[in-house]
């Protein structure tokens, strides 16, 4: 079994990753890994060390703590099927998208109707 903090700070770099329109291949190449190193720090299969977060940071643009935001969250309040719920890649697509779009009137308008559309579901 991963350990949980593993596979929360994965998980965010694979949400920043996708948020940015890189591939595994792309972001691997970044850091001079393979790809396949990227999909085990990803599922929290291994471990990220320090310098390679830092690495990782700056090739996506954010600071490091971007990578923990939300880990008491995960760790302490969601229950465990929710924990350990991919975030899947439409998902990833749909934030992508809605973040390219400048008129945040037009954003808030655009998760009401979601939110909507989730409840009717």
């Amino acid at each position: 079994m991963y350990h949980k903090t593993d596979v929360h700070i994965g998980r965010r770099v694979r949400e920043r990753r996708v948020a940015m329109g890189l591939s595994q291949s792309e972001l691997a190449e970044g850091l001079g890994i393979s790809f396949q190193q990227v999909q085990k720090y990803e599922s929290g299969a291994n471990r990220i060390s320090g310098s390679r977060i830092w690495d990782i940071a700056t090739l996506l643009r954010v600071p490091v703590g971007f990578f923990f935001d939300g880990l008491e969250v995960s760790l302490d309040q969601m229950s465990e099927d929710q924990g350990e719920q991919p975030i899947d890649r439409q998902t990833l697509e749909i934030a992508r998208a809605v973040n390219k779009i400048e008129d945040d009137t037009l954003k808030s308008q655009l998760v009401r109707l979601v939110k909507a559309c989730a409840k009717s579901a």
